[in-house]
């Protein structure tokens, strides 16, 4: 029988894959968030999300993500010549991609104070 070693790499293990969980969930709210102000390239939108969330995503990630909330209704695109290089797609939210942002960032700004105020004491502790 081998034991779980709470403060060891199982524990860690743990808490990378909770992490990365937590990221997930909030991704869509923080693209949808990011090119509020204006619009904005799709290099763009992944050099502020790592830059402004510490959400250190690949473009990979990022693209198919922004083609998923574009079909759905919630940002428009449109190809824009560069002055120099190739032209770039640029992103912008829609009516319904402002609402949407604004409901989701309504909701995590309750969740994450009810949920500030029931780890207080938690968070109070010393190590």
């Amino acid at each position: 029988m081998t034991s779980t070693n709470t403060t060891g790499s199982s524990s860690a293990s743990h808490i990378d894959r909770w992490q990365v969980q937590l990221r997930k969930g909030c991704l869509d709210l923080a693209i949808l968030g990011i090119p509020w102000p204006e619009r904005l390239y799709g290099l763009e939108i992944l050099r502020r999300l790592e830059k402004d969330s510490d959400m250190a995503l690949s473009a990979g990630t990022v693209y198919p993500l922004l083609a998923r909330l574009k079909a759905e209704g919630l940002f428009e695109s449109e190809w824009v010549e560069a002055d120099a290089g190739h032209p770039r797609k640029y992103y912008r939210l829609t009516a319904v991609g402002r609402r949407r942002a604004i409901e989701m960032a309504r909701m995590w700004s309750a969740f994450a104070s009810s949920l500030g105020d029931l780890l207080s004491p938690v968070l109070k502790e010393r190590r």
